[in-house]
């Protein structure tokens, strides 16, 4: 079986999950992390819904890695609760 063309996804600060595997996070979140640092987005929000928590538990170890965040916390009630991630970024 090929693999898949890769997805253009466009740098707006904001990144939906819902359309990826888990096992797609690891290279995805970092590379959208240095766009955004490169265009100058110092606010990313993560949409990962609320589920069972599992893509939130990967997307909070993958920002707590990164060297480019500073601070990371849940959405508010107009950002998506606890159904998306607030990411600042160096």
């Amino acid at each position: 079986m090929s693999e898949s063309a890769p997805v253009a996804l466009p740098i707006t600060g904001e990144l939906d999950l819902h359309a990826f595997r888990p096992a797609d996070l690891g290279e995805l979140i970092p590379a959208y992390l240095a766009e955004c640092a490169a265009r100058g987005i110092r606010e990313v929000r993560i949409v990962h819904g609320k589920g069972a928590g599992a893509l939130r538990a990967t997307v909070h170890a993958l920002l707590r890695r990164d060297p480019r965040v500073t601070t990371f916390r849940s959405g508010d009630e107009t950002s998506g609760s606890w159904g998306a991630t607030i990411a600042t970024i160096r």
